[in-house]
């Protein structure tokens, strides 16, 4: 009987090694099925032996796969050689790895500039370098025959840009300036639709961009900032954004640009705003474009900003509805009537408004006035006697087919103030923000760059240009693109822009 037993055993023995595929002949220490003399990661099972740079070490043992001495745990591209971890657009993909450097949606294959985001590939010279790539350095440019490199100029010379690419944005706005009275430092306080950038312009050959204050809720097309004492105000059309509080201060020490900053205080009594309007003699700040449902109706907020890192709500108006824009000063102009008074003029869709709101809980409307050809009264500006005051209409050109036009009102008294002249430029873009300084008045208009007129003749209805600088070469129609405002009060001289587009710009009048 024991016979039997012991064929039978021995028979199913053989039967199972020889049904047995993975059968080897040697160590195999990780139990992969492969023989360690073969194996190219003997340690760690890897059936697959994937050797994506063929070094002879397998890829679950490989810590260097492109053998660039940054250990793959590291290197933002971790199967091609790249030592030098070039990441232009800060995405995470190295430059060797990243097919669409810049983020812009276009290939690097097909893109006329690769490592600045221009999703609309836009060459005005038709050289094969996209816009977005000429001029990238703050080198001195003159105007010349009509161009400062690209752009076209009369009068005025390119001092610096920056593209909104090295401002990791891809949009701009607002802009506002701030000068150190200790030290006559420069500040440029740049809009972004995800923040506010800070470039210190002290040395117009070497622009520094020092870093960026993020927007409080998420990013938005608009976004305001203005200075009281060495304090920045930022509101923006994001939801629940309030007011940005910044001390400015923090500019003069920052050593290793670009950082990224924190706000010092935030005001949270209205959320999105469209503007921060700033009295400093006053020491208020004035929060217009508000949500039309508050309880200003979208009006003006008042905020005492005297104690800048504590702002203080001190009323409102809304009787007039929706306010767009707005100017507010303590009153020293023509009319004995509201001398010393502080005197709000605001621009509200479909008419300018003349409100007293010395007493912030009992404001008074004075006047209002409208005009023909009316599409959207935007934004305008006092001249420094508080005589006239000049404003733009955002819609009249689209609307109505006019060159871009200006409209001057006389304020002699402001009970009744009256029509005075009409200005039309030379193209037909749309006028934005438009400031007084002296006897110029800067004039951001879009596509057309900004336009400086000359208003000394103001009395007799005289306006002319004196000079230009478009940002945007590829024509001047009527279109939301090109320059969103200008900062022309730098005692120095220097002006800056900021282009929806293409970022932010230090021009001078030429010598």
């Amino acid at each position: 009987m024991k016979k039997p037993i012991y064929f039978v055993f021995l028979l199913t023995l053989i039967l199972a090694c020889s049904n047995n595929d993975n059968t080897i002949s040697g160590p195999d220490i990780d139990g992969d099925n492969i023989i360690d003399s073969e194996d190219n990661c003997a340690d760690i099972a890897n059936n697959n032996q994937n050797d994506a740079d063929f070094d002879g070490i397998g890829d679950v043992c490989d810590e260097d796969d492109d053998n660039d001495m940054v250990l793959d745990g590291n290197d933002n591209c971790p199967l091609i050689s790249n030592p030098d971890q070039l990441d232009t657009d800060n995405d995470g993909f190295g430059d060797m790895c990243d097919e669409d450097d810049d983020g812009d949606g276009v290939l690097d294959t097909d893109d006329n500039c690769p490592f600045t985001a221009n999703p609309d590939q836009e060459d005005c010279n038709n050289n094969g370098i996209g816009d977005a790539c000429e001029n990238l350095t703050s080198t001195f440019i003159p105007c010349v025959d009509g161009y400062a490199g690209i752009y076209p100029c009369n009068n005025f010379d390119l001092l610096g840009h920056l593209r909104l690419g090295v401002m990791n944005a891809s949009s701009g706005n607002d802009i506002w300036g701030w000068t150190d009275p200790a030290s006559s430092r420069e500040f440029a306080l740049v809009g972004l639709n995800n923040g506010t950038a800070f470039v210190e312009i002290t040395d117009t050959e070497n622009l520094v961009y020092l870093g960026k204050l993020p927007s409080a809720a998420g990013s938005s097309a608009w976004r305001d900032v203005k200075v009281y004492d060495h304090y920045a105000f930022i509101g923006s059309e994001a939801g629940s954004h309030g007011m940005q509080v910044f001390d400015l201060q923090k500019l003069l020490s920052v050593t290793n640009p670009p950082v990224t900053f924190s706000s010092d205080s935030r005001y949270t009594g209205f959320g999105n705003s469209h503007n921060i309007v700033i009295n400093e003699a006053t020491g208020f700040a004035y929060a217009v474009g508000t949500n039309r449902g508050d309880q200003y109706n979208g009006g003006v907020h008042f905020i005492d900003i005297q104690n800048p890192l504590i702002p203080t709500a001190a009323g409102g108006y809304g009787a007039s509805g929706y306010t767009h824009d707005a100017q507010v000063v303590l009153y020293s102009g023509p009319d004995p009537d509201y001398s010393g008074n502080e005197i709000f003029i605001g621009a509200n869709e479909d008419a300018v408004v003349v409100v007293d709101v010395s007493d912030k809980q009992n404001p008074s409307l004075i006047s209002t006035l409208q005009y023909g050809n009316l599409g959207y009264t935007h934004q305008g500006w006092f001249t420094e006697d508080q005589r006239y005051f000049i404003l733009g209409d955002e819609l009249d050109e689209i609307n109505f087919g006019f060159n871009s036009r200006t409209l001057v009102f006389d304020l002699m008294d402001l009970d009744n103030p009256v029509l005075h002249t009409i200005y039309l430029g030379p193209t037909s873009a749309i006028d934005h923000n438009g400031y007084v300084k002296g006897n110029d008045f800067y004039l951001a208009n879009y596509t057309a760059g900004v336009r400086v007129l000359d208003i000394a003749f103001l009395s007799s209805g005289t306006i002319s240009e004196k000079g230009y600088f478009d940002t945007y070469p590829c024509g001047n129609s009527a279109a939301f693109n090109g320059v969103w405002s200008v900062y022309p009060y730098f005692e120095s001289g220097k002006i800056i822009l900021n282009d929806i587009n293409s970022g932010f710009f230090v021009i001078e009048a030429s010598n």
